[in-house]
Parts: structure tokens; C-alpha cells; sequence
């Protein structure tokens, strides 16, 4: 055979083979397939990704971290751009960017979730070397909607941690659980007004703090009106909570739709129940709000965020997903803005100035303006307030 002929055929051949990371590639690929790979994030937490592409040629995916629970989270996209993978889910906050090697097997990347990356590579597996995936727990259906609900069992302790501001507030499973709350929080979030609106209490409803774990006297999974009705019974019995309401012109906040329009996602989940939290941001602070309503959001922004009460004049009424990032000022937080451990194998976190302000990232990031007003608002004039009563 001539050498040139060789050649051609060579060169004929190996044009019919794909390239990826300009090597040519000897297995898979597509990125169709099941993917798995461990997170060092504290603990080691294993994560596999369930990859198909629909009838269109567009990518879907599952992601499950498997030791945290089997239940699915759904990947809002996975895009693919030559060897460059990215996957995102938005219900989480969530990001996987890399790198799909040579033979397609492997995709070398970092994974990131409101703070700096962290390392993630994720493999290829086959029926021998594929994780299993735990049963996710049995689905609690909702409560019933005309249920009037009160807290069946109701534990609540001191919190001596020094923390100085509300912990958490979770409904896991049928579980209430709440950590380092004031009896203030617990009025704020029960009767949806901020601090400035409770008058005439002692002091220590916000210096003094509790960690309170209770569980429904009804079956299925409260909705938030609910939630707020057993708090609201919880205060009357435990802490002889007695109030009046009155009017006062107050500063407040008021939420609208800014002029270019609103820009959130309607929600990904399905449940009564929203989820909003804080996370270290690059640069700031993130905000991950998940299934929620403006009432929602309006609610966690007065009571855990800023200075005065917040008005919704949105007129939306639909549940989203949305996350902001945004730099706190000295008014917000109560003058102490979360501090964040650095992740395990990241850099020091940057400066918030790195960030807009919180009015200035709701604008630009969801298109809600949130303006600063004098108005007339409810206020819970305190009559009567104790200390818990025993366990």
C-alpha cells in the first residue's frame, strides 16, 4: 500500500471520530447516562446525576444527594457547549461547571451554592460501580385545609449559644423545629409584623432566646397560615401572651413591581411549604427564597432583614423561585449581618462591597422596587407576656 494512500485513509478514518478537549475520544459521547462523584463539603456527600435528552435533543436531569436523603431535586438545566458541561438548580441555588474528558467518562468541574467553589468530579458509572439511591421518605400529604391546628407536644429550652438573631424556623417531616428564637420572632412571624409594630413589651422578648421542637395535634403537612396559627396558640399557652392591636404611623417599606417589569421564575417545587434562607455569596450575601409568595418574602425581609415593616403592593400572587445577592448596610440584620464559615478548600470571602444594596439588587436581579414610606400600620400593643411555662 502506498504510504500517501495510508495516510489519507488514516486521516479519512479519524475524522469520523469525535474530538473532545481536542484529543480524540475512545468511548461515550454523548453525556446522556448516569453520573456520580463525592463533594467534600465537611462531610463527604455523595451526589449522582441522572442525565436523558428528550425528543427535541435538549438535556433533562435528576440530581440526588444521596447522604442527605433519596428524595430527587429537580436540575433546572443542563447545558453543553463542546467539553463544557453546566448544570443548575435554581430550587437549591446550586451549580456544577466542568470539563468532560477525553474518553467522555469523567466530567472534572467545581460545584457552588451561594459560595466560593468546591471541587467536584463526576463519573461515569455502570450497573457494577453505581451508587445506590436510599428510598425517599414516604410523601406526608397536606393538612387538611379547614384543619384548625395546635402544637400536640411542645418542648422549648433556653438557647445560650450568644446567638443574636433566630436560627432557623423548619417544618421537617411533621416536626416543628425552631433555634435560637425570640419570643419577639415568634410574635413577628405568627402575626406577620415586624419588631417596630410589637409596643409595650419587656425587654427580654428579644435579648432572651429559645430552641422549641413540637409536633402537630393534626395529620399532614401544615400550610404557612397554619404554621402561624399553632405559634400563635403556643405564645397564648406557654407564654400568657395578651395583646390589642392599635394604628400607628410608621417608616416602612414598600415592595412594587419595578417599571421594567417583574423578572421571577414560578416555582420548580410543588407543596404548601416556602423555603428561604441566607448563604454566603461572593462578594455578599444571598438570598435563596424557594416556592414562595411575595407575602412570603415581604414577611422574612421584616423580620429577619431590615428595619421597619414591608408593604407588598405587588399584586402577584403566584409561588417563585429567586435568589438575590446584595450587600448589607449597618440598618440591616439588626446592625449584625450573618457571618459565614469559610468552606472547607475555599479562600477567604470577598469583601461585600463586592455586591450591590439590597434596593439596588432587587431592582436589577427580580425587578422589584422597594421603596421607603410613612404609613399607618398595625401595631400588637403587649398586655401580658411570661416567661415559658415548664416542659
Amino acid at each position: 500500500m502506498h504510504k500517501s494512500w495510508m495516510v489519507a485513509v488514516l486521516i479519512a478514518v479519524l475524522s469520523l471520530l469525535p474530538v473532545v478537549n481536542g484529543q480524540v475520544a475512545t468511548g461515550p459521547t454523548d453525556i446522556v447516562g448516569d453520573w456520580q462523584g463525592t463533594l467534600h463539603a465537611g462531610n463527604d456527600l455523595r451526589t449522582v446525576v441522572k442525565i436523558t435528552k428528550d425528543d427535541k435533543g435538549t438535556y433533562k436531569a435528576t440530581f440526588y444527594s444521596i447522604d442527605q436523603g433519596g428524595a430527587p431535586i429537580p436540575v433546572t438545566s443542563v447545558d453543553r457547549d463542546g467539553a463544557n458541561v453546566t448544570i443548575t438548580l435554581n430550587v437549591i441555588g446550586g451549580k456544577f461547571e466542568g470539563k468532560l474528558s477525553a474518553d467522555s467518562n469523567t466530567i472534572d468541574g467545581k460545584w457552588s451554592q451561594g459560595s466560593n467553589p468546591l471541587p467536584l468530579v463526576l463519573t461515569r458509572t455502570t450497573p457494577a460501580t453505581e451508587w445506590a439511591i436510599p428510598a425517599p421518605p414516604p410523601e406526608i400529604p397536606p393538612m387538611a385545609a379547614d384543619a384548625n391546628p395546635s402544637f400536640d407536644v411542645a418542648t422549648i429550652k433556653p438557647n445560650n449559644s450568644g446567638a443574636n438573631q433566630m436560627q432557623g424556623l423548619v417544618i421537617r417531616g411533621r416536626q416543628f423545629l425552631t433555634r435560637a428564637s425570640s419570643v419577639e420572632d415568634l410574635i413577628s412571624f405568627a402575626y406577620q409584623v415586624q419588631a417596630k409594630q410589637i409596643v409595650g413589651a419587656p425587654g427580654w422578648i428579644n435579648t432572651e432566646r429559645y430552641d422549641i421542637e413540637a409536633v402537630p395535634d393534626a395529620a399532614g403537612t401544615p400550610n404557612p397560615a397554619q404554621i402561624r396559627t399553632m405559634i400563635q396558640k403556643l405564645l397564648a399557652d406557654r407564654f400568657q401572651l395578651k395583646f390589642h392591636h392599635d394604628q400607628k404611623e410608621l417608616p416602612a417599606y414598600v415592595m412594587a413591581v419595578g417599571k421594567g417589569g417583574e423578572k421571577l421564575k414560578p416555582t420548580e417545587l410543588k407543596g404548601p411549604l416556602p423555603g428561604l434562607g441566607l448563604r454566603p455569596a461572593s462578594g455578599g450575601i444571598g438570598l435563596h427564597v424557594v416556592n414562595a409568595t411575595i407575602g412570603d418574602f415581604t414577611g422574612f425581609l421584616q423580620t429577619l432583614v431590615l428595619d421597619r415593616p414591608v408593604v407588598d403592593k405587588t399584586a402577584l400572587t403566584g409561588r417563585y423561585d429567586f435568589d438575590i445577592t446584595f450587600a448589607p448596610d449597618d440598618s440591616q440584620f439588626n446592625g449584625h449581618p450573618p457571618r459565614f464559615p469559610t468552606p472547607q478548600g475555599s479562600s477567604t470571602t470577598p469583601e461585600p462591597s463586592a455586591q450591590p444594596n439590597l434596593f439596588d439588587a432587587l431592582q436589577a436581579q427580580v425587578g422589584l422596587k422597594l421603596s421607603a414610606e410613612k404609613t399607618s400600620v398595625d401595631v400588637l400593643t403587649i398586655d401580658h407576656v411570661d416567661h415559658p411555662s415548664a416542659n
